[in-house]
Protein backbone atom coordinates (compact mmCIF):
# COMPACT_ATOMS: atom_id res chain seq x y z
CA UNK A 1 0.00 0.00 0.00
CA UNK A 2 1.63 3.63 -0.56
CA UNK A 3 0.24 6.36 1.41
CA UNK A 4 -3.28 8.38 0.96
CA UNK A 5 -3.19 11.79 -0.04
CA UNK A 6 -3.58 13.49 3.76
CA UNK A 7 -6.73 15.43 2.27
CA UNK A 8 -8.26 12.10 0.50
CA UNK A 9 -7.34 10.28 3.66
CA UNK A 10 -9.22 12.58 5.49
CA UNK A 11 -12.57 12.03 3.85
CA UNK A 12 -12.70 7.68 3.70
CA UNK A 13 -12.53 7.69 7.50
CA UNK A 14 -13.51 4.47 9.36
CA UNK A 15 -14.57 3.78 12.43
CA UNK A 16 -13.89 1.87 15.89
CA UNK A 17 -16.13 -0.55 18.19
CA UNK A 18 -15.75 0.66 21.55
CA UNK A 19 -14.81 -1.39 24.65
CA UNK A 20 -12.49 -3.37 22.50
CA UNK A 21 -9.30 -3.93 21.17
CA UNK A 22 -10.06 -4.64 17.84
CA UNK A 23 -11.06 -1.51 15.66
CA UNK A 24 -14.00 -0.82 12.88
CA UNK A 25 -11.72 -0.42 10.37
CA UNK A 26 -9.97 2.43 10.25
CA UNK A 27 -7.55 3.69 7.22
CA UNK A 28 -4.31 2.69 7.11
CA UNK A 29 -1.68 4.93 6.83
CA UNK A 30 1.45 3.07 5.66
CA UNK A 31 3.95 5.75 6.32
CA UNK A 32 5.72 7.13 9.75
CA UNK A 33 5.22 10.31 10.38
CA UNK A 34 8.63 11.85 11.29
CA UNK A 35 9.75 13.15 14.36
CA UNK A 36 10.10 16.76 14.74
CA UNK A 37 13.19 17.79 17.11
CA UNK A 38 13.41 16.70 20.32
CA UNK A 39 12.34 19.39 23.14
CA UNK A 40 13.04 17.59 26.27
CA UNK A 41 15.73 15.63 27.87
CA UNK A 42 15.15 12.52 25.97
CA UNK A 43 17.30 11.99 23.71
CA UNK A 44 15.71 12.42 20.19
CA UNK A 45 16.69 9.59 18.62
CA UNK A 46 15.54 7.44 21.76
CA UNK A 47 12.92 4.79 20.12
CA UNK A 48 10.58 5.84 22.90
CA UNK A 49 10.48 9.77 21.94
CA UNK A 50 10.33 9.10 18.68
CA UNK A 51 7.15 6.63 18.72
CA UNK A 52 6.25 10.22 21.55
CA UNK A 53 6.88 12.64 18.98
CA UNK A 54 4.73 10.79 16.24
CA UNK A 55 2.01 10.08 17.92
CA UNK A 56 1.73 13.82 18.95
CA UNK A 57 2.66 15.15 15.56
CA UNK A 58 -0.33 12.87 14.52
CA UNK A 59 -2.58 14.55 17.67
CA UNK A 60 -1.20 18.07 16.31
CA UNK A 61 -1.79 18.21 12.35
CA UNK A 62 -4.64 15.46 12.45
CA UNK A 63 -7.15 15.39 15.45
CA UNK A 64 -10.41 17.03 14.72
CA UNK A 65 -12.58 16.04 17.04
CA UNK A 66 -14.92 17.44 19.82
CA UNK A 67 -12.10 18.07 22.87
CA UNK A 68 -11.21 21.20 24.14
CA UNK A 69 -7.83 20.14 25.96
CA UNK A 70 -4.89 22.34 25.52
CA UNK A 71 -3.52 19.82 23.28
CA UNK A 72 0.26 21.91 23.18
CA UNK A 73 0.10 21.73 27.22
CA UNK A 74 -0.69 18.10 27.17
CA UNK A 75 2.22 17.31 24.92
CA UNK A 76 4.69 19.50 27.42
CA UNK A 77 2.83 17.61 31.18
CA UNK A 78 3.38 14.33 29.13
CA UNK A 79 6.86 14.74 27.97
CA UNK A 80 7.87 15.63 31.53
CA UNK A 81 6.86 12.10 32.25
CA UNK A 82 8.16 10.40 29.09
CA UNK A 83 11.25 12.15 30.60
CA UNK A 84 11.23 10.83 34.02
CA UNK A 85 10.81 7.08 32.78
CA UNK A 86 13.59 7.31 30.28
CA UNK A 87 15.68 8.82 32.84
CA UNK A 88 18.40 5.84 33.57
CA UNK A 89 18.98 5.21 29.87
CA UNK A 90 17.59 9.00 27.88
CA UNK A 91 19.81 7.66 24.77
CA UNK A 92 18.55 4.88 24.18
CA UNK A 93 15.09 4.51 25.96
CA UNK A 94 12.54 1.57 24.19
CA UNK A 95 9.22 2.04 22.82
CA UNK A 96 7.93 0.33 24.99
CA UNK A 97 8.63 2.45 27.98
CA UNK A 98 6.65 5.33 26.29
CA UNK A 99 3.25 2.85 26.18
CA UNK A 100 2.06 3.67 29.24
CA UNK A 101 2.63 7.15 28.77
CA UNK A 102 1.01 7.71 25.60
CA UNK A 103 -1.77 5.79 26.73
CA UNK A 104 -2.42 7.72 29.56
CA UNK A 105 -1.73 11.16 27.71
CA UNK A 106 -4.41 9.74 24.88
CA UNK A 107 -6.88 9.35 27.77
CA UNK A 108 -5.86 12.83 29.12
CA UNK A 109 -7.05 14.11 25.54
CA UNK A 110 -10.88 13.02 26.91
CA UNK A 111 -12.01 11.61 23.58
CA UNK A 112 -13.10 8.03 23.99
CA UNK A 113 -12.80 7.69 20.29
CA UNK A 114 -9.07 8.02 20.27
CA UNK A 115 -6.63 5.51 21.83
CA UNK A 116 -2.76 3.75 21.50
CA UNK A 117 -2.43 0.45 20.12
CA UNK A 118 0.42 -1.55 21.26
CA UNK A 119 1.81 -3.50 18.12
CA UNK A 120 -0.01 -6.88 19.33
CA UNK A 121 -3.10 -5.13 19.13
CA UNK A 122 -2.59 -3.56 16.19
CA UNK A 123 -1.94 -7.07 14.44
CA UNK A 124 -4.93 -8.09 15.48
CA UNK A 125 -6.85 -5.03 13.86
CA UNK A 126 -4.91 -5.42 10.65
CA UNK A 127 -6.47 -9.47 10.57
CA UNK A 128 -9.58 -8.29 11.06
CA UNK A 129 -9.47 -4.77 8.98
CA UNK A 130 -8.04 -6.68 6.00
CA UNK A 131 -9.83 -9.93 5.94
CA UNK A 132 -7.26 -11.85 6.96
CA UNK A 133 -6.48 -15.01 8.64
CA UNK A 134 -5.92 -15.54 12.44
CA UNK A 135 -6.76 -18.51 14.60
CA UNK A 136 -10.14 -18.44 16.24
CA UNK A 137 -13.45 -20.18 16.85
CA UNK A 138 -15.73 -18.10 15.01
CA UNK A 139 -18.33 -17.28 17.67
CA UNK A 140 -19.44 -14.70 19.67
CA UNK A 141 -21.08 -14.71 22.97
CA UNK A 142 -23.42 -12.92 25.38
CA UNK A 143 -23.41 -13.17 29.29
CA UNK A 144 -26.17 -14.91 31.18
CA UNK A 145 -24.93 -14.94 34.53
CA UNK A 146 -21.69 -15.39 36.40
CA UNK A 147 -19.41 -17.28 34.00
CA UNK A 148 -22.35 -18.87 31.71
CA UNK A 149 -22.38 -18.32 28.56
CA UNK A 150 -25.18 -17.76 25.54
CA UNK A 151 -24.25 -17.92 21.64
CA UNK A 152 -25.17 -14.72 19.90
CA UNK A 153 -23.71 -15.86 16.23
CA UNK A 154 -21.96 -18.18 14.97
CA UNK A 155 -19.75 -17.47 11.72
CA UNK A 156 -20.68 -19.29 8.91
CA UNK A 157 -18.05 -21.97 7.48
CA UNK A 158 -16.05 -21.35 11.13
CA UNK A 159 -15.03 -23.84 13.55
CA UNK A 160 -17.52 -23.25 16.10
CA UNK A 161 -20.24 -23.34 12.87
CA UNK A 162 -17.91 -26.91 12.22
CA UNK A 163 -18.70 -28.24 15.73
CA UNK A 164 -22.46 -27.59 15.57
CA UNK A 165 -22.73 -24.71 17.58
CA UNK A 166 -26.08 -22.87 17.13
CA UNK A 167 -27.32 -19.23 18.26
CA UNK A 168 -29.32 -19.61 21.92
CA UNK A 169 -26.88 -22.48 22.82
CA UNK A 170 -26.02 -22.33 26.57
CA UNK A 171 -21.88 -23.54 27.49
CA UNK A 172 -21.67 -25.48 30.43
CA UNK A 173 -18.44 -26.51 30.79
CA UNK A 174 -15.04 -26.68 28.59
CA UNK A 175 -12.60 -29.41 28.63
CA UNK A 176 -14.79 -31.27 31.47
CA UNK A 177 -14.40 -28.48 33.51
CA UNK A 178 -16.64 -25.29 34.35
CA UNK A 179 -16.90 -22.95 31.14
CA UNK A 180 -14.79 -19.64 32.10
CA UNK A 181 -13.47 -17.27 29.53
CA UNK A 182 -10.04 -18.06 30.37
CA UNK A 183 -10.59 -21.34 29.56
CA UNK A 184 -12.03 -20.78 26.29
CA UNK A 185 -9.53 -18.35 25.44
CA UNK A 186 -6.83 -21.49 26.30
CA UNK A 187 -8.46 -23.48 24.31
CA UNK A 188 -8.24 -20.70 21.14
CA UNK A 189 -4.81 -20.49 21.24
CA UNK A 190 -3.78 -23.88 21.34
CA UNK A 191 -3.74 -27.10 18.94
CA UNK A 192 -6.26 -29.56 20.25
CA UNK A 193 -9.68 -30.59 19.95
CA UNK A 194 -11.45 -29.15 23.36
CA UNK A 195 -14.97 -30.75 24.26
CA UNK A 196 -18.21 -28.43 25.04
CA UNK A 197 -20.43 -29.28 27.17
CA UNK A 198 -23.81 -27.60 25.56
CA UNK A 199 -26.99 -27.11 26.60
CA UNK A 200 -29.93 -26.67 23.67
CA UNK A 201 -33.43 -25.58 24.84
CA UNK A 202 -32.86 -27.84 28.09
CA UNK A 203 -30.99 -31.12 26.39
CA UNK A 204 -27.31 -31.79 26.90
CA UNK A 205 -25.31 -32.11 24.01
CA UNK A 206 -21.10 -33.17 23.67
CA UNK A 207 -19.85 -31.45 21.06
CA UNK A 208 -16.32 -31.09 20.13
CA UNK A 209 -14.43 -27.12 18.52
CA UNK A 210 -10.84 -27.46 17.16
CA UNK A 211 -9.78 -23.50 16.76
CA UNK A 212 -7.95 -23.16 13.29
CA UNK A 213 -6.78 -20.47 11.25
CA UNK A 214 -9.85 -18.73 9.47
CA UNK A 215 -11.05 -15.40 7.45
CA UNK A 216 -11.88 -12.62 10.37
CA UNK A 217 -14.33 -11.52 6.94
CA UNK A 218 -17.53 -11.87 8.15
CA UNK A 219 -19.81 -10.71 5.61
CA UNK A 220 -23.78 -9.89 5.31
CA UNK A 221 -26.55 -12.73 5.15
CA UNK A 222 -29.67 -13.06 4.35
CA UNK A 223 -32.43 -15.53 6.75
CA UNK A 224 -36.41 -15.45 6.87
CA UNK A 225 -38.71 -15.49 9.32
CA UNK A 226 -42.78 -14.64 10.23
CA UNK A 227 -45.61 -16.13 8.60
CA UNK A 228 -44.62 -18.11 5.37
CA UNK A 229 -41.27 -17.10 5.66
CA UNK A 230 -41.86 -13.50 3.88
CA UNK A 231 -39.59 -11.26 6.14
CA UNK A 232 -36.36 -11.40 4.93
CA UNK A 233 -34.14 -10.79 7.97
CA UNK A 234 -30.64 -8.94 6.81
CA UNK A 235 -27.58 -9.58 9.71
CA UNK A 236 -24.95 -7.38 9.08
CA UNK A 237 -22.41 -8.24 11.32
CA UNK A 238 -19.32 -5.59 10.55
CA UNK A 239 -18.55 -3.04 8.35
CA UNK A 240 -15.14 -3.97 8.31
CA UNK A 241 -14.27 -4.79 4.72
CA UNK A 242 -11.26 -4.57 2.90
CA UNK A 243 -10.10 -7.67 1.68
CA UNK A 244 -6.35 -7.98 -0.03
CA UNK A 245 -7.21 -11.56 -1.10
CA UNK A 246 -9.48 -9.94 -4.09
CA UNK A 247 -8.22 -7.33 -6.21
CA UNK A 248 -10.32 -4.55 -7.25
CA UNK A 249 -13.14 -5.23 -4.53
CA UNK A 250 -13.95 -2.14 -2.96
CA UNK A 251 -17.34 -1.97 -0.57
CA UNK A 252 -17.85 -5.64 -0.34
CA UNK A 253 -20.63 -4.91 2.36
CA UNK A 254 -22.21 -2.63 0.60
CA UNK A 255 -22.27 -4.78 -2.33
CA UNK A 256 -23.38 -7.99 -0.91
CA UNK A 257 -26.44 -6.04 0.78
CA UNK A 258 -27.33 -4.65 -2.26
CA UNK A 259 -27.41 -8.54 -3.87
CA UNK A 260 -29.35 -9.64 -0.99
CA UNK A 261 -31.61 -6.65 -0.79
CA UNK A 262 -32.58 -7.97 -4.71
CA UNK A 263 -32.49 -11.80 -3.67
CA UNK A 264 -35.33 -10.64 -0.75
CA UNK A 265 -37.20 -8.60 -3.77
CA UNK A 266 -36.96 -11.64 -5.98
CA UNK A 267 -38.14 -13.75 -3.34
CA UNK A 268 -41.23 -11.35 -2.74
CA UNK A 269 -40.51 -10.53 0.75
CA UNK A 270 -43.06 -8.51 2.36
CA UNK A 271 -40.73 -6.53 4.73
CA UNK A 272 -37.27 -5.87 5.84
CA UNK A 273 -35.57 -6.20 9.50
CA UNK A 274 -32.19 -5.05 9.47
CA UNK A 275 -30.04 -6.91 12.46
CA UNK A 276 -27.25 -4.55 13.49
CA UNK A 277 -27.11 -5.88 16.86
CA UNK A 278 -23.28 -5.87 18.13
CA UNK A 279 -22.29 -4.32 15.13
CA UNK A 280 -19.27 -2.23 16.01
CA UNK A 281 -18.76 -0.40 12.66
CA UNK A 282 -15.83 -0.27 10.06
CA UNK A 283 -15.95 1.28 7.03
CA UNK A 284 -18.01 4.19 6.07
CA UNK A 285 -18.43 4.33 2.62
CA UNK A 286 -19.69 0.49 2.98
CA UNK A 287 -22.10 1.48 5.34
CA UNK A 288 -22.99 4.54 3.38
CA UNK A 289 -23.51 2.28 -0.01
CA UNK A 290 -25.81 -0.22 2.56
CA UNK A 291 -28.01 2.30 3.63
CA UNK A 292 -28.03 3.71 0.20
CA UNK A 293 -30.56 0.35 -0.57
CA UNK A 294 -33.15 1.48 1.71
CA UNK A 295 -32.51 5.68 1.68
CA UNK A 296 -33.16 7.02 -1.73
CA UNK A 297 -30.06 9.57 -1.25
CA UNK A 298 -28.75 11.66 1.87
CA UNK A 299 -26.01 14.29 2.37
CA UNK A 300 -23.80 14.61 5.47
CA UNK A 301 -20.79 17.10 6.09
CA UNK A 302 -17.77 16.14 7.60
CA UNK A 303 -15.67 18.60 9.58
CA UNK A 304 -12.00 18.15 9.79
CA UNK A 305 -8.87 19.94 10.29
CA UNK A 306 -8.00 20.38 7.04
CA UNK A 307 -11.99 22.03 6.54
CA UNK A 308 -15.62 20.42 5.74
CA UNK A 309 -16.18 17.95 3.53
CA UNK A 310 -19.40 17.24 1.66
CA UNK A 311 -20.89 13.67 1.38
CA UNK A 312 -24.39 13.01 -1.22
CA UNK A 313 -25.32 9.27 -1.23
CA UNK A 314 -27.62 7.90 -3.51
CA UNK A 315 -28.71 4.61 -5.14
CA UNK A 316 -24.97 3.15 -4.36
CA UNK A 317 -22.94 5.94 -5.47
CA UNK A 318 -20.60 7.70 -3.08
CA UNK A 319 -19.51 11.28 -4.08
CA UNK A 320 -17.28 13.39 -1.80
CA UNK A 321 -17.08 16.90 -2.89
CA UNK A 322 -18.29 15.67 -6.17
CA UNK A 323 -16.00 12.94 -6.39
CA UNK A 324 -16.64 9.28 -6.47
CA UNK A 325 -15.54 7.42 -3.58
CA UNK A 326 -17.53 4.20 -3.80
CA UNK A 327 -20.09 2.73 -5.92
CA UNK A 328 -21.62 -0.28 -6.13
CA UNK A 329 -22.77 -2.63 -9.20
CA UNK A 330 -26.59 -3.27 -10.26
CA UNK A 331 -27.92 -0.97 -6.89
CA UNK A 332 -31.06 -2.01 -5.62
CA UNK A 333 -33.73 0.31 -3.17
CA UNK A 334 -35.81 -1.84 -0.81
CA UNK A 335 -39.24 0.48 -0.72
CA UNK A 336 -40.85 -1.82 1.32
CA UNK A 337 -41.90 -2.17 5.21
CA UNK A 338 -38.33 -1.95 6.94
CA UNK A 339 -37.23 -2.25 10.36
CA UNK A 340 -33.89 -2.17 12.21
CA UNK A 341 -32.50 -3.63 15.20
CA UNK A 342 -30.01 -2.50 17.56
CA UNK A 343 -28.38 -2.92 20.82
CA UNK A 344 -25.70 -1.19 22.97
CA UNK A 345 -22.97 -3.08 20.99
CA UNK A 346 -23.90 -1.36 17.76
CA UNK A 347 -21.48 1.46 17.39
CA UNK A 348 -19.76 3.50 14.81
CA UNK A 349 -20.98 3.34 11.40
CA UNK A 350 -23.78 1.05 12.76
CA UNK A 351 -25.54 4.02 14.16
CA UNK A 352 -24.90 6.04 11.22
CA UNK A 353 -26.89 3.80 9.52
CA UNK A 354 -29.82 3.62 11.91
CA UNK A 355 -29.73 7.36 11.93
CA UNK A 356 -30.29 7.47 8.66
CA UNK A 357 -32.81 5.28 8.35
CA UNK A 358 -34.61 7.05 11.56
CA UNK A 359 -33.92 10.50 9.89
CA UNK A 360 -35.57 9.66 6.32
CA UNK A 361 -38.43 8.03 8.35
CA UNK A 362 -38.14 4.67 6.66
CA UNK A 363 -39.26 2.59 9.48
CA UNK A 364 -38.38 2.31 13.08
CA UNK A 365 -35.67 1.56 14.98
CA UNK A 366 -36.14 -1.17 17.61
CA UNK A 367 -33.90 -1.85 20.82
CA UNK A 368 -31.17 -0.51 22.84
CA UNK A 369 -29.51 2.90 22.56
CA UNK A 370 -26.24 2.20 20.48
CA UNK A 371 -22.47 2.58 21.58
CA UNK A 372 -22.38 6.36 21.34
CA UNK A 373 -19.90 6.98 18.79
CA UNK A 374 -21.63 7.86 15.86
CA UNK A 375 -20.92 11.51 15.03
CA UNK A 376 -17.22 11.47 14.83
CA UNK A 377 -14.60 9.18 12.50
CA UNK A 378 -11.82 8.18 13.29
CA UNK A 379 -7.88 7.39 11.45
CA UNK A 380 -5.25 4.85 12.00
CA UNK A 381 -1.78 6.05 12.08
CA UNK A 382 0.99 3.88 11.86
CA UNK A 383 3.63 4.21 14.06
CA UNK A 384 7.13 2.87 15.04
CA UNK A 385 7.72 -0.42 15.91
CA UNK A 386 4.49 -1.07 14.13
CA UNK A 387 2.60 -0.05 16.93
CA UNK A 388 -0.47 2.70 15.90
CA UNK A 389 -2.84 5.28 17.06
CA UNK A 390 -6.41 5.39 16.70
CA UNK A 391 -7.20 9.56 16.60
CA UNK A 392 -10.68 11.33 15.85
CA UNK A 393 -10.20 12.91 12.49
CA UNK A 394 -13.68 14.00 12.06
CA UNK A 395 -16.98 14.89 13.27
CA UNK A 396 -20.06 15.50 11.37
CA UNK A 397 -22.79 17.76 10.46
CA UNK A 398 -26.37 17.46 8.41
CA UNK A 399 -26.13 20.15 5.70
CA UNK A 400 -28.21 22.59 7.78
CA UNK A 401 -25.55 22.61 10.04
CA UNK A 402 -27.12 19.98 12.59
CA UNK A 403 -24.51 17.79 14.34
CA UNK A 404 -25.39 14.22 14.26
CA UNK A 405 -26.13 12.16 17.35
CA UNK A 406 -23.89 10.75 19.66
CA UNK A 407 -25.90 7.74 19.89
CA UNK A 408 -29.11 6.36 18.51
CA UNK A 409 -32.02 6.53 20.31
CA UNK A 410 -34.82 3.36 19.30
CA UNK A 411 -37.98 4.31 18.39
CA UNK A 412 -39.56 1.15 20.26
CA UNK A 413 -37.37 0.05 23.48
CA UNK A 414 -36.45 -3.35 23.94
CA UNK A 415 -33.80 -4.27 26.91
CA UNK A 416 -31.02 -6.45 26.52
CA UNK A 417 -31.94 -7.35 29.98
CA UNK A 418 -30.43 -11.08 31.55
CA UNK A 419 -34.43 -12.49 31.05
CA UNK A 420 -34.39 -11.62 27.37
CA UNK A 421 -30.93 -13.63 26.53
CA UNK A 422 -32.75 -16.27 28.98
CA UNK A 423 -35.41 -16.28 26.43
CA UNK A 424 -32.78 -16.91 23.76
CA UNK A 425 -31.86 -20.05 25.03
CA UNK A 426 -35.61 -21.19 25.15
CA UNK A 427 -35.40 -20.76 21.27
CA UNK A 428 -37.65 -16.94 21.66
CA UNK A 429 -35.20 -13.89 20.09
CA UNK A 430 -37.31 -11.27 21.66
CA UNK A 431 -35.85 -7.90 19.50
CA UNK A 432 -36.33 -9.91 16.47
CA UNK A 433 -40.09 -10.90 17.35
CA UNK A 434 -40.68 -6.93 18.67
CA UNK A 435 -39.54 -6.31 14.69
CA UNK A 436 -41.42 -8.51 13.28
CA UNK A 437 -44.58 -7.42 14.86
CA UNK A 438 -43.41 -3.60 14.22
CA UNK A 439 -43.55 -4.13 10.51
CA UNK A 440 -47.16 -4.31 10.06
CA UNK A 441 -47.55 -0.72 11.00
CA UNK A 442 -44.41 -0.02 8.99
CA UNK A 443 -44.40 2.19 6.51
CA UNK A 444 -43.65 1.79 2.53
CA UNK A 445 -41.43 4.37 1.01
CA UNK A 446 -43.42 7.50 -0.92
CA UNK A 447 -42.15 10.23 -2.84
CA UNK A 448 -42.53 13.24 -0.17
CA UNK A 449 -39.96 11.02 2.10
CA UNK A 450 -37.40 11.16 -0.47
CA UNK A 451 -34.25 13.10 0.38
Amino acid sequence: MTPAPRRSAARAPRFRCPGTRLLGAALLGTALLAAPPATARTAATAPAQVLFDSVNQAVQENYGGLSTVDRAALRAEYQTRLDAVCAPEPQTCASAKAYPVVQAEITALGDEHSFFQTPEDFRDFVASATGGNRKQFGVKLARLDGENRVVLEVVPDSAAAEAGLRRGDLLETIGGLPYTYERLRAARLGDQATALGVDRQGQRLNLSITPRESSTRDLPRLTYAGPQGKVAVLRIPTFLTADSSLPGVRNLVAQTVHNLVGQAQARGATGMIVDLRGNGGGNLSDCDGAVSAFVPSFVRVARTSAGDAQTRVARGLRLEDGEVRGSVSNPRLWTGPLAVLVDKGSASCSEFFAYEIQYAGRGPVIGEATAGVGNTATRVFRLPDDAALQLTITHYVKSDGAPYPTQVTPDQAVAQTEAVVRRLTQGVDVLLDSGLRALGAAPALSSDRAR
